[in-house]
């Protein structure tokens, strides 16, 4: 089996900084790509950002600039840094993996449990 576990949510004032945690853990063979999804009460699932194994990145358009996704290969470990946070980014943030596991041929897509992340004005 296959665990994503978050950290790193809470209660944070407009302008401040967070950086959450997502760490795959079980039997895996190799991660194809990392990402955080988020989702406001009412609305949709959104992405936030990916990282791909070779590095590549990709963020949604609003949050160029403010959040940066990295990682730990060793810890098979991604973060998201959130910098000059504000009321509109409040959400449960969800950490995503698409990985293979040791002994399947084909990768499948995991999600963590998520976080809750709250910006107050």
């Amino acid at each position: 089996q296959v665990q994503l576990v978050e950290s790193g949510g809470g209660l944070v004032q407009a302008g401040g900084s967070l950086r959450l945690s997502c760490a795959a853990s079980g039997s895996i063979f190799s991660i194809n790509l990392m990402a955080w999804y988020r989702q406001a009460p009412g609305k949709q699932r959104d992405l936030v950002a990916i990282l791909t194994s070779h590095g590549n990145t990709t963020y949604a358009d609003s949050l160029k600039g403010r959040f940066t996704i990295s990682r730990d290969n060793a810890k098979n470990t991604v973060y998201l840094q959130m910098n000059s946070l504000k009321p509109e980014d409040t959400a449960v943030y969800y950490c995503n993996a698409i990985l293979r596991q040791t002994g399947r041929l084909l990768p499948n897509n995991f999600w963590g449990q998520g976080t809750q992340v709250t910006v107050s004005s």
